[in-house]
């Protein structure tokens, strides 16, 4: 058993391929702190290999908590947590950190594409965690020679920086290089899912978007619903993407008309779905990675496509380019992506028309050559994408990341939104879609879009059914966030206390900070400077404590109500430390000249 010293850790080798060579190769990286491990698989003859697992035992000395980009973790107690990631599925990297929010190991593999996994598990007898890295978690080709790189990051920094250097780092090699963000993709949306679910018409999403764009909403996402007259949730309709005639008898004029209020128009699809009822599943039905199987104890109604056959792949590119010119729209939704993973019934199968043998591999190619097709066509297409497949690998294709599924959930969005942030560079985070109960308090509804204050919002209400008040409060939100964005999305970050959910969110440029507070309202600023302060406070409590750290002196205070109300205007001196400011639920505040 071989063992490498790296970072601090005895790391060892644990495999069972016999006929391969595996060398593991420390270097020291661009900084102290930073280092990075070579792995070098070599064979005599083509082999494939089963997985081979870096372990070692990390002492639970000042490390508390765990962050990736799905999840986080409490790394003591019972159990094992892991991380499994590849192409289409997370992004393989963890930052382990203690309460004070501060660094102690930030892990991260160079390749993204086929499947690794981080174990994590507390021995209880040592008070360490044993960490297992394993590669070739799922089946790839035949090999005479692999070569990845593993970085350790040990500096004494925020864990959010330690993260950001990793996608920082990711963005760096050209089989990764992101997509590019179009401007649209940087402003408020609307989505037709919570709103409708699958009971849209082109009448009330085009009567949504006029009430949107003139609230400050500038596109429109058509979410499932589109492609089937069927009522009942699933995807046995998914697969042939046709417009349902008997809800859009001509969907080209209905994206004209949406075109014609000023809104860019994306489309949702189900990627790898190919239900029962269409005609793609009598075509496609032998190109299954889920085939039927017999003993089956549910009949299944839809199953995923294999993305190793070269005709899956052009069949769904071909789809894509068809409705991006017959329909002239502006991007896609393109869902269940993390779809495309390895099934236990055809993880071995290989060959029989196949060019591809690993399944992450060839849905990289799938997507590479959608959006390279996509952008020989409208080369600002937007293409949205939803946790949990958000690493480096899919920012090539991906300019939006959106929040998993929160719906009507505040803390889900907020954490969510955190988490996507931290890995994913420039690329567009958006909210998932906010809605609410239209009976709920204007205060507590304001609460699921100041929540999601740091990304770009996606609002999926009836906006002509909710109260008057709740549209003054939309109307106020969009307006606050369209004038601070420039500080909202592209400042400088930092979410505190993750393991208390973020109860504060700071972000800063050269002009200016913004801050929320989402538990007891209590906000630690850094220095402010000459710069205007903005606050919104994420709690139902009527104040925001701020605490200064220099005094500013005297200060304009404006402070407005979540409709719009403005509450307070006036000079008054912020002298350091301590001061409550009686900013409303839900209500914003700015601090300037």
């Amino acid at each position: 058993m071989t063992t490498t010293r790296i970072a601090g850790q005895n790391v060892q080798i644990q495999h069972e391929n016999d006929t391969l060579s595996v060398e593991l190769t420390p270097r020291a990286g661009e900084c102290p702190g930073v280092s990075y491990l070579d792995i070098k698989v070599s064979a005599a003859t083509p082999t494939r290999p089963s997985p081979i697992s870096l372990v070692w035992e990390q002492k639970m000395v000042d490390i508390h908590y765990g962050a990736g980009a799905q999840r986080h973790w409490n790394l003591g107690g019972m159990g094992s947590r892991r991380l499994k990631a590849s192409a289409a599925s997370q992004a393989p990297a963890i930052s382990m950190f203690n309460y004070a929010g501060i660094n102690r190991l930030t892990l991260a593999v160079a390749d993204a594409i086929n499947t690794s996994e981080l174990i994590i598990r507390h021995a209880e007898e040592t008070g360490c965690i044993t960490c297992t890295l394993q590669i070739f978690v799922d089946p790839v080709p035949p090999l005479t020679g692999y070569t990845t790189t593993i970085r350790f990051d040990t500096r004494e920094q925020a864990y959010w920086d330690a993260l950001k250097s990793v996608a920082d780092w990711w963005a760096q090699m050209p089989e990764y290089t992101p997509a590019s963000v179009p401007e649209h993709a940087r402003l408020p949306m609307y989505s037709s899912w919570y709103s409708f679910h699958l009971g849209i018409t082109p009448e009330n999403i085009e009567g949504q978007c006029r009430l949107a764009k003139e609230l400050g909403m500038d596109s429109v996402i058509v979410d499932d619903g589109w492609q089937t007259d069927d009522k009942q949730r699933g995807y046995a309709y998914c697969g042939d993407w046709e417009a349902a005639p008997g809800k859009f008898p001509d969907f080209r004029a209905h994206v004209d008309r949406v075109h014609a209020l000023g809104m860019k128009y994306l489309l949702w699809f189900s990627v790898p779905f190919v239900g029962i009822h269409t005609k793609a599943y009598g075509r496609f039905k032998d190109k299954f990675l889920n085939p039927p199987m017999p003993g089956d104890a549910k009949p299944r109604e839809w199953f995923t496509l294999d993305p190793r056959f070269p005709d899956v792949r052009e069949y769904l590119i071909g789809v894509y380019e068809r409705c991006i010119k017959e329909f002239d729209l502006d991007g896609f939704k393109l869902d269940f992506v993390d779809c495309f993973g390895t099934h236990e019934s055809t993880k071995d199968c290989f060959g029989d028309g196949r060019d591809y043998q690993s399944v992450p591999e060839a849905a990289d190619r799938l997507l590479t050559d959608v959006i390279a097709r996509l952008r020989a066509i409208k080369p600002d297409v937007m293409i949205e994408f939803r946790q949990a497949y958000i690493g480096p690998v899919m920012r090539k294709y991906g300019n939006i990341f959106r929040v998993g599924d929160e719906p009507n959930n505040t803390a889900g969005n907020r954490l969510g939104s955190m988490l996507l942030r931290a890995l994913s560079g420039n690329t567009a985070i958006h909210s998932d879609m906010v809605m609410w109960h239209y009976e709920d308090t204007v205060e507590s509804a304001a609460m699921q879009l100041i929540h999601a204050l740091f990304t770009v919002p996606q609002i999926s209400v009836r906006l002509d059914e909710i109260p008057e008040t709740h549209v003054a409060m939309i109307r106020r939100y969009l307006a606050f966030w369209r004038e601070h964005r420039d500080v909202l999305l592209d400042g400088e970050i930092r979410p505190l206390q993750p393991q208390h959910a973020y109860p504060v969110v700071i972000s800063e440029t050269a002009r200016k900070i913004a801050a929320a507070a989402y538990a007891n309202g209590f906000v630690p600023l850094p220095a402010v400077g000459s710069r205007t302060l903005l606050l919104a406070n994420g709690t139902l409590d009527d104040r925001v404590v701020i605490e200064l750290p220099e005094a500013l002196g005297q200060r304009r205070l404006q402070i407005w109500s979540c409709t719009g109300e403005y509450l307070l205007d006036e000079q008054r001196d912020f002298p350091a430390g301590p001061q409550a400011l009686p900013i409303p639920p839900a209500g914003t505040a700015v601090i300037g000249d």
